[in-house]
């Protein structure tokens, strides 16, 4: 792998970039040297708890879309496969949608061919809602006050109107059940490798992008960019790379300490289970969110039934689900975020597909080849 310490040569780019500005530059000159048709991006919306999908298709537009925005948990995996297949794209992707990504393509729903995925680092999301009653409780604030939020050094740091910044350790907020979403704390992959290019802030200089190179597709648009003039480029020292190095581990041995804490010593009994399948109203939220499912035709969403012919009811719904997905889950997260009747369906999809890596050493998202069930 080839790392470097990368920077925007746009002032602009520079005034509202958080570390360096390397993705919007990156974006822009892909879009101006016409390589791709459209940028997919998250932006602001109406403020930092609002992170909308944004499709670039003029290089004026990237600033909106600097920056990160940590309450806005996306996924933009299914909306390329579902609406922007055929587009030449470039895409910004956290860890968990460059894994679906890997996954669409190998059920021939992407063309990685017509994709840049430029990775961002990822420490984890917080659920919008979470974030404002978080906020209120814990900095004593109103949470319509904050116009900027990041996470750095363990801790989740807001910047007020006032231009006054307040932070708090993210260990005090998940200890009183706020902070990330549990999926996120139990999320082991938190450099997209699997992406052309991964690009964070960890052990980076002021103004400058900590970029790995993933690919050789990445590494030609960092060497085309960098001649073209849109980046400055220079070798990152080794102390920041043991910096990074060490970041990254703790994160990984944190992820490890949740799943399990999560997923083994508090997993809900077999009787709590059958409590919380018996919740399930068949909505199709779950089905309907998750990234990886992509069939056009369900044949547990029937409108309607022949006479005679018994509806499946919502335990054998979720037990298909899970012969299904379980082999390829991610750990998005995405299920439980819209289950309206709060069914914890991440923990389970996650033991399953961790039970599943145990047997037969699969990780979606990663591994190239498809899991066994598919072969």
């Amino acid at each position: 792998m080839s790392y470097y310490l990368v920077q925007s040569t746009d002032e602009d780019i520079l005034k509202h970039a958080e570390c360096g500005g390397a993705v919007t530059a990156f974006f822009k000159y892909l879009l101006d040297k016409k390589l791709v048709e459209g940028v997919l991006a998250l932006k602001k919306g109406e403020d930092v708890y609002d992170g909308l999908p944004y499709l670039v298709n003029d290089s004026k537009e990237l600033v909106e879309t600097c920056g990160s925005l940590h309450c806005a948990p996306t996924m933009f995996g299914n909306m390329i496969s579902k609406h922007l297949k055929d587009m030449n794209l470039a895409v910004s992707v956290k860890p968990c949608d460059a894994m679906a990504i890997v996954e669409l393509e190998k059920r021939h729903q992407i063309d990685k061919d017509k994709l840049y995925t430029i990775g961002l680092n990822c420490g984890g999301t917080v659920p919008p809602q979470t974030a404002k009653k978080m906020i209120e409780l814990f900095y004593d604030v109103d949470p319509e006050d904050v116009i900027k939020e990041e996470i750095d050094k363990g801790k989740f740091i807001i910047e007020l109107k006032d231009g006054s910044e307040k932070s708090v350790k993210i260990d005090e907020l998940e200890e009183e059940g706020y902070g990330r979403r549990t999926n996120c704390q139990r999320c082991e992959l938190k450099v997209p490798r699997n992406s052309d290019l991964a690009c964070g802030n960890w052990g980076t200089e002021k103004g400058w992008t900590f970029v790995e190179v993933g690919s050789e597709k990445g590494e030609e648009l960092l060497k085309n960019a960098q001649k073209e003039g849109y980046i400055n480029v220079k070798a990152p020292s080794e102390k920041a790379l043991e910096i990074r190095g060490k970041i990254e581990k703790s994160m990984i041995n944190l992820g490890k300490k949740f799943q399990k804490e999560q997923l083994d010593e508090k997993y809900p009994e077999p009787e709590k289970w059958d409590e919380y399948w018996s919740r399930c109203i068949k909505c199709y939220g779950c089905r309907d969110v998750c990234p990886i499912c992509f069939c056009k035709e369900c044949a547990l969403g029937e409108d309607y039934l022949d006479k005679g012919t018994i509806p499946p009811d919502p335990i054998m719904f979720q037990g298909i689900r899970l012969s299904h997905m379980s082999f390829s889950c991610i750990n998005c997260g995405q299920c439980e975020d819209v289950c309206p009747v709060e069914i914890p369906l991440a923990k389970i999809y996650h033991r399953a597909q961790l039970k599943i890596r145990e047997t037969t050493g699969f990780v979606p998202g990663i591994d190239d080849s498809m899991p066994f069930l598919y072969k």
